[in-house]
């Protein structure tokens, strides 16, 4: 190497690259090679540098590969106005944002006197300026109103004129709409509405788009999730010919697997069911307490073939969304409840992998078969703890002794390499909410954490890791399921809470799943175990789609890829295709078109993901608050699990109900928040109010509506009324937004 090219090389630093990313908010790889003249092998340092910086939290990728400082925003903006919070200040976000994670708080200040302020919709461009936990913005131009849609409620007035009620917690900014915009919709109808230009003064103004039906509807909570989100729920007419033009595979070349005793065991509310398994001891004397496992997972892509209506439509959707009074599945009813649907007693094509374990549960090889099988039973989780704890009735007796008891010997086997590989242990109680008759809630309740749950996972991740490392031994790309290393800033918070209640957790060590169970061990069992297991998840980064493999921190894995939901999820029909590419299962594996759009695909499914879990939520929220209404006024024992400078974020134990405690109704007094230590301090009293403590309060108000539940405080001494807010209070609150 000549004497210039290692010179230029040493310019080649981490300050460099920050340096050129402040002189380019958002700019890939290329731009930044670019921008410090970067030719050749050393765009190999480059790469390094920016994985090194991402991954201490430096700087942020977004979707569309572009990097920039986490957050970061620059001087003058385009925003749109999304609502108000809870102290009345207008909310914004940019109206570009092409990261993954949430964009920061901006609040937009007040203008002029006599100026018209921006509505919820309204897009403005502005000037920002930092402030202690976000943004601030001073509007420059007004322009225009947003294209996007309101979901609402309608209410008709007295005149000729109604309002529209947006859904969105967020806002409390109603729409009037003139008679002509109305499209004939009834009072207490949920409407899409599309914001109008504001002409001179007045309230913003929309125009009804879309009607949806009585708010009263049974079925109304998740539908307002479902639109609210932007869900595709009707099927194009071309998709469903195709899934009723489908008919049953036969063998045709298949491995017949008719005669392995597979089993399917799901929730006892599941919709589909995708996976099926059987387990035997190995017979092979040169592995002495091993084990065969084979993971049988329906063969979706003998039906979704690669550019049909039926493949454009499930990668438009991503995934299937689940609510408690429905599913909004990814393939039609015709493929996800009948011909890709491992029933019990019923032919159905699979793919399947075969895993030999050895005695210490370390896989040693494994191979793929496409086959025809046969359900032998359809179990629940319960059913099956119940045959692994020795509680059998007569008629289940052969299938206990003959299928299940392998299993669970298979399993336990495969347990003790799951625990030396030490993956991240949260123990967070899933909710189950179950819908009556009548459309309301009948009951809500935590789900038992059974150890059949984790045989089928522990199953599912050992056949998820099969198939990454059999396409990356063909070299095919694909698309893996990645987790990144928590990011420095992240870890730093994650410090400074546990030193608040005596635990510690050194600060630059090297981070493994481990790291994390120590202290989850350490909380086990004692008052701050709930919360710790919350913050630590807080802590992680978030699991997407990429083509480029980075490992699996939470399953401390190196590769991982999804292939066991592909009725379900897009992802692992893609990996199920490319499987089938690259092992000549079969003519309908992954295009060549689809490989080069593996890191499109990858981002978009990665969207979808985060919708329909954002869209689950919500109506989960819902549902929650439409059964708490009954119950304002009644007193609960609540744990805090947030702090913000607008009040205390509780949870409640018996239902898993959350809900605000705003600052207001904390004491007769200002409260500062105080980011390091997690709590909210009375600057008069000193009394504090930190995460994870237990408080007494009352439910002051329940809104199924937007999901949201407010609480105040029922202790003694607690303020019966809203607080007088005094002029040195309200300079004291000036200061600390600042």
């Amino acid at each position: 190497m000549n004497k210039a090219k290692t010179r230029k090389s040493e310019l080649l630093t981490k300050d460099r690259v920050l340096e050129a990313l402040a002189r380019l908010p958002s700019a890939s790889k290329r731009d930044i090679a670019r921008a410090l003249g970067v030719h050749g092998a050393e765009r190999i340092a480059l790469k390094r540098i920016l994985k090194e910086l991402e991954s201490e939290g430096a700087i942020a990728r977004g979707r569309k590969r572009a990097y920039s400082k986490p957050g970061a925003l620059p001087e003058v903006l385009p925003l749109e106005i999304i609502g108000q919070d809870p102290d009345g200040d207008l909310l914004a976000r940019p109206l570009h944002w092409d990261l993954d994670e949430e964009p920061p708080k901006i609040v937009v200040l007040p203008g002029r006197e006599g100026e018209t302020p921006p509505g919820t919709g309204d897009h403005v461009l502005a000037r920002l300026s930092r402030a202690h936990d976000g943004y601030e913005a001073r509007v420059i131009k007004h322009l225009g109103a947003s294209v996007h849609r309101v979901l609402g409620v309608f209410r008709m007035g007295t005149g000729r004129e109604g309002r529209i009620e947006p859904i969105d917690r967020k806002s409390r900014i109603a729409f009037v709409v003139a008679e002509r915009d109305q499209a004939g919709a009834d009072s207490n109808e949920l409407v899409l509405a599309e914001p109008l230009p504001r002409r001179g003064a007045g309230g913003p103004r929309a125009r009804i788009v879309e009607r949806l039906g009585s708010l009263n509807a049974p079925r109304a909570v998740s539908l307002i999730a479902i639109h609210a989100h932007g869900i595709p729920t009707e099927f194009p007419k071309e998709a469903l010919d195709e899934a009723e033009r489908a008919q049953p595979a036969a063998l045709n070349g298949r491995t017949d697997m008719r005669e392995i005793p597979l089993v399917t065991i799901d929730p006892e509310d599941a919709r589909d069911h995708d996976d099926a398994v059987w387990a035997a001891p190995d017979t092979d004397p040169k592995n002495r307490g091993g084990h065969i496992v084979v993971v049988a997972i329906a063969d979706v892509a003998a039906y979704v073939t690669p550019g049909s209506a039926l493949d454009r439509e499930a990668l438009k959707r991503g995934n299937s969304a689940y609510f408690p009074d429905r599913v909004v599945p990814m393939l039609p009813e015709r493929l996800s409840a009948d011909l890709c649907s491992l029933r019990e007693e019923e032919n159905r094509p699979c793919l399947a992998v075969r895993m030999v374990f050895d005695a210490d549960g370390k896989k040693r090889r494994h191979e793929f078969m496409r086959g025809l099988m046969r359900s032998a039973a359809k179990l629940t989780y319960a059913e099956a703890q119940a045959m692994f704890d020795g509680r059998i009735t007569r008629d289940r007796q052969a299938l206990a002794d003959n299928v299940m008891k392998p299993l669970w010997n298979a399993y336990r086997t495969m347990a003790k390499a799951r625990d030396a590989r030490e993956p991240l242990d949260l123990d967070l109680p899933e909710r189950r909410i179950v819908i009556g008759e009548d459309g309301k809630i009948a009951s809500i309740a935590f789900r038992e954490r059974l150890e059949s749950m984790r045989l089928i996972e522990e199953f599912m991740i050992q056949a998820n890791v099969a198939a990454a490392e059999s396409l990356q031994k063909a070299r095919l790309p694909l698309i893996f399921r990645i987790h990144e290393t928590p990011s420095q800033e992240k870890l730093a918070a994650f410090a400074d809470y546990l030193r608040t209640i005596g635990l510690s957790f050194a600060k630059g060590q090297v981070i493994r799943p481990s790291s994390f169970n120590r202290i989850l061990k350490q909380a086990k069992g004692g008052p701050n175990a709930e919360v710790i297991n919350d913050v630590v998840l807080r802590t992680q980064a978030q699991a997407v789609y990429a083509p480029e493999n980075i490992g699996h921190f939470g399953l401390n894995l190196s590769h991982y890829a999804h292939f066991t939901s592909p009725i379900r999820r897009y992802a692992d029909l893609v990996v199920h295709r490319a499987l089938i590419r690259a092992l000549r299962l079969g003519k309908d594996g992954l295009t060549d078109g689809e490989l080069a759009k593996l890191g499109e695909i990858a981002d978009h499914i990665s969207m979808t993901e985060r919708r329909a879990m954002a869209a689950e939520r919500d109506s989960t929220d819902r549902y929650v608050a439409a059964f708490m209404a009954d119950r304002v006024g009644a007193i609960f024992d609540a744990r805090i699990t947030g702090v913000t400078r607008f009040g205390l974020f509780v949870r409640l134990k018996d239902t898993g109900a959350e809900g605000l405690l705003p600052a207001r109704s904390l004491g007769f007094e200002f409260f500062r928040h105080d980011e390091r230590r997690h709590a909210m301090i009375g600057d008069r009293s000193g009394k504090k109010y930190s995460l994870g403590d237990i408080v007494r309060v009352r439910l002051a108000e329940a809104a199924p509506l937007t999901g949201g539940l407010r609480f105040e405080l029922a202790e003694a001494g607690a303020p019966a009324r809203r607080p007088h807010i005094t002029k040195t209070d309200n300079k004291r609150r000036r200061r600390a937004r600042s």
